[in-house]
């Protein structure tokens, strides 16, 4: 993290050497220094930072006074931007002259620390020599090897499966990667097949390899050759020339012996796919039934091993509720009441393993705890308040964190602020991706590379650390990219123990309201009194300040105090607030980059909004804004502009607001998202500013006129990045005049069109990369099917109110790569006919509301990979033909996993899936069970 930190430093001191030409000279000079000084410190801080993170104590104090100077050189600029920003010039002669105190002051600190250093050198940066202590450390991964067979609980299915790969006829070399989290039971599933001698005796010669972060080549190698030597069913002597052997002797040494051998190797935790690339080398494909078992946390990995179709990979799940409730209480009951929960215990225990969240090394770890504590419910409960401190101290609990820090500190050091980040987020709550990586802009943490966006950067970092199984995926989109995140509760605890002892964040709630003057960000879930914090009376470090749950603000006062204790904030994300006006003072946030009032009762964004020269995302998505001031066309570092609002019980198109912006949008050159602008009064020369805008890739346009069609596509025929385009009329009886359109542009990945049509566009059926494609009220005279099954990459497809016909025909063939389809009519469609051969790869499907549909659609027995078929809105007597009892037609839809009928509810305010958004239903609507 310190690493991070001067990183970060360094980046925010070369500009303002270059281009603060007003600055005093000594202090130019100063600052040239400092960043000189940090540049050297930085070559050697990473190999410091490892060994504070590994326990050396004189590198964790050296490393915590680096990152404290750092933090100290970030404030000191940041305050004489801030000055500088406020008064539009070079800021006073009083801050230049306060400026260079500072400077001075923090050079002597440099020139301490590195006094320092030199004294302790090689305790600090060498990382070698007599002097370092070797701290004993025990491997928590070692007990995974000695689970009785009779504690194998919830992996029974996947170990036999495991068994029947290793000991079938195939010929040829197989390699069989086991993937998971850290502490999901990969070593002790590989472990207990390995160890059968059902399988051993299958095997001419056996090797269990594990393999370590830092493995050496050669001594991987010798380790397989001694071990197989000493398993061969022959008699065979190790040959004493092994250890003097290099690298490409002993490659051929072991080739030589696995040639006329059927040999089995486990390599257990590997983290790399340069081991796989150099070890596979050693083991020849001899055409005598050999296996290879890889176990690792990477994702990445295990497809790069899967090199043939006899290949296979085990993705590890955490064990579902029910067998983690059988382990908790086999291990935490065992000795007093025969693995038996008494009733006392069963809410607390229920907690306790909800907080597990299916983990087997935390569930083992932390039942054996409590099977040697008092079985008093209080105490438990004490225990599961203090879990996160438990997890720290408890030495039968530092297993667990230990696993996850290996991960951690495996990470390259790009990645850590961003897995650190999750530690925001409350428990068990899931992240939208888009918010998150805005997030991670805001906060410096994604890094420039030629040809990408930020955008494009940060979505391959989360990918990354899903890859390593540290980020969980919550959901997807329909074409299979990620929309929600999030990290296990364990893994959470760990993390906010890293964010706490590097000051990274601190979260505020009933059990834990205070924080330091150095921590950088501020993350509030409950309804928490934020007085106690925003009267801080010294300015604080604070950079980030975040609301996860509904709160309320002392919205008089919110501003004022924002701009005078925390004037240095960055993020400000204030979503779910009660809050109703955002006051002028928020001009004074001059660093502000990430502004969110999402989910609030905000109407008026103040003129001061234009002062906020650094803002990059404003989110008013959800709240009542209806109008931007001119003063918005200021913001030139602007990348994301999000309004949207509708009416959710009362969908139609006067529902469906975006905001008017007055002219000058042409300067906000940087957006990439402008969802949702109103064609207003203005309408023709907004739509030709909208040709500057070339870096957009997502533009969604309502209340929009039939006679601005054409300006419109003039103004975006060109945007060669744009993926996706919402347009929306301002009523349902206006036309959206489509047909002249010529050359859409070919990105489009989502195209959304909300109002009548004179015929369907027969430029869509040209979109090669459209994937998503939402009609509503469209009114079509000709069913428009045929004209779209032909769309080659197309796998979401919604038709809502969109023709008059009384059928609707899915033919064989058509729709070949379609993943969901949800259609309604309330104007007469009677009959859907899906031939078999139609639809073949549809996984999800909705239909309603469809009030005039007879029959359940009997070609849904042909869809054969459907796992969830919604009906929302449909009348009794259709929902009655399905029931499982007495429904005729319960046959046609009996193979569907998941079968689902939904009912909007008066009185309640639901977010129904509308145009712009394709939500969950499952979490959106009541639904009777199947």
């Amino acid at each position: 993290m310190a690493y991070s930190v001067v990183n970060s430093v360094i980046q925010t001191l070369a500009p303002l050497i270059v281009n603060e030409a007003k600055l005093l000279s000594n202090v130019r000079r100063d600052v040239a220094s400092i960043k000189a000084e940090l540049e050297s410190i930085k070559t050697f801080l990473k190999d410091a930072d490892l060994r504070a993170e590994t326990g050396d104590e004189i590198a964790m104090i050296w490393v915590k006074q680096v990152r404290e100077v750092a933090y100290q050189i970030e404030d000191v600029i940041d305050e004489y931007l801030l000055d500088r920003g406020r008064r539009r010039g070079f800021g006073s002669l009083f801050q230049r002259v306060k400026i260079a105190s500072q400077i001075q002051d923090i050079k002597r600190t440099i020139g301490e620390i590195k006094e320092r250093a030199d004294r302790y050198g090689s305790s600090v940066v060498q990382g070698s020599g007599s002097e370092r202590i070797e701290r004993p450390w025990h491997d928590p991964r070692v007990a995974s090897l000695f689970v009785e067979e009779e504690e194998l609980v919830g992996i029974e299915s996947r170990r036999d499966e495991l068994t029947v790969q290793l000991i079938s006829e195939e010929s040829k070399r197989v390699v069989i990667s086991v993937v998971g989290m850290p502490g999901v039971g990969k070593t002790t599933l590989a472990n207990k097949v390995y160890g059968y001698q059902t399988v051993a005796g299958r095997f001419d010669c056996c090797a269990w390899v594990p393999v370590s972060r830092s493995y050496k080549s050669e001594e991987i190698l010798r380790t397989m050759l001694k071990k197989f030597y000493q398993s061969g069913l022959r008699e065979s002597t190790t040959p004493p020339e092994i250890d003097a052997m290099g690298q490409n002797s002993l490659v051929h040494k072991l080739r030589e012996f696995l040639t006329q051998n059927r040999y089995l190797i486990v390599f257990d935790d590997v983290w790399t796919t340069s081991f796989w690339e150099f070890i596979k080398h050693a083991l020849p494909r001899n055409g005598k039934g050999s296996r290879v078992i890889i176990t690792t946390r990477s994702e990445e990995l295990a497809v790069f091993c899967k090199e043939s179709p006899w290949d296979h990979i085990h993705w590890l799940q955490p064990l579902p509720e029910e067998r983690a409730w059988d382990l908790f209480c086999m291990k935490a009951f065992q000795r007093d009441f025969g693995g038996r929960c008494p009733p006392e215990l069963k809410d607390v225990s229920l907690r306790i393993v909800q907080k597990c969240e299916g983990l087997p090394l935390a569930i083992v770890a932390i039942s054996g705890i409590l099977s040697i504590k008092n079985k008093v419910a209080s105490e438990w409960k004490r225990f599961y308040d203090s879990l996160g401190c438990e997890l720290q101290m408890k030495p039968a609990l530092t297993s667990i964190s230990k696993i996850v820090l290996l991960s951690y500190h495996d990470l390259p050091y790009y990645l850590r602020s961003c897995f650190l980040y999750f530690g925001i987020i409350p428990e068990d709550y899931s992240i939208s991706c888009g918010r998150l990586i805005r997030l991670w802009i805001a906060e410096g943490f994604i890094e420039e590379q030629r040809g990408k966006t930020l955008e494009e950067v940060a979505k391959e970092y989360l990918t990354e650390l899903i890859l390593r199984s540290l980020v969980q995926v919550s959901s997807k989109k329909p074409n299979g990219r990620v929309k929600k995140c999030r990290v296990h509760d364990v893994v959470r605890e760990i993390i906010l123990s890293k964010s706490m002892e590097l000051n990274f964040c601190h979260v505020l709630g009933a059990e834990n309201s205070s924080f330091n003057d150095i921590t950088r960000r501020l993350s509030i879930h409950m309804d928490y009194n934020l007085d106690n914090v925003l009267e801080r009376a010294k300015i604080s470090w604070i950079r980030s300040i975040f609301l996860f749950r509904e709160a309320k603000l002392p919205e008089k006062r919110l501003m004022s105090m924002l701009t005078r204790n925390f004037n240095l904030l960055k993020t400000l994300d204030l979503s779910d607030a009660h809050l109703v006006q955002i006051h002028k003072e928020v001009g004074n946030l001059f660093h502000l980059r990430y502004l969110s009032v999402r989910h609030t009762k905000v109407t008026v964004i103040p003129k001061s909004i234009g002062k906020l020269y650094n803002l990059q995302t404003l989110d008013l998505k959800y709240c009542l804004v209806r109008e931007l001031p001119s003063q918005i066309n200021r913001l030139y570092k602007l990348r994301h502009l999000l309004v949207l609002n509708y009416d959710s019980w009362n969908l139609s198109l006067d529902s469906i607001k975006g905001v008017k912006m007055r002219g000058g949008i042409g300067c906000l050159e940087e957006l990439q998202k402008l969802w949702l602008v109103e064609a207003n009064h203005d309408a023709t020369n907004l739509f030709k500013e909208l040709k500057n805008l070339q870096k957009l890739r997502k533009l969604g346009i309502c209340k929009l006129k039939t006679k601005n069609c054409q300006d419109l596509f003039n103004g975006i025929q060109n945007m060669k990045h744009l993926k996706h385009l919402a347009l929306c009329a301002i009523s349902e009886h206006e036309i959206l005049d489509l047909d002249l359109v010529s050359t859409p542009p070919e990105s489009l990945e989502q195209l959304r069109l909300g109002g009548r049509l004179k015929k369907l566009p027969c430029w869509i059926a040209q979109l090669q990369n459209l994937q998503d494609l939402y009609l509503r009220w469209s009114s079509l005279v000709d069913d428009p099917l045929h004209e779209l099954q032909a769309l080659p990459n197309l796998l979401m497809l919604s038709l809502n109110e969109v023709c008059y016909g009384e059928q609707l025909s899915f033919k064989a063939g058509w729709f070949p790569k379609l993943k969901g389809l949800n259609f309604s009519s309330q104007r007469g469609l009677h009959s859907v006919i899906i031939e078999e051969g139609a639809l073949t790869f549809l996984e999800e499907l909705l239909i309603g509301p469809c009030q005039q549909l007879q029959e359940v659609p009997s070609g849904i027995r042909h869809l054969r990979k459907l796992t969830t078929l919604l009906f929302f809105q449909m009348p009794t007597k259709f929902i009655n033909r399905m029931l499982p009892d007495k429904g005729q037609d319960h046959w046609i839809v009996g193979h569907i996993p998941t079968v689902k009928f939904g009912f909007k509810r008066q009185g309640l305010n639901y977010k129904l899936s509308a145009l712009w958004e394709f939500q969950n239903y499952e979490s959106d609507l009541k639904f009777k069970g199947k």
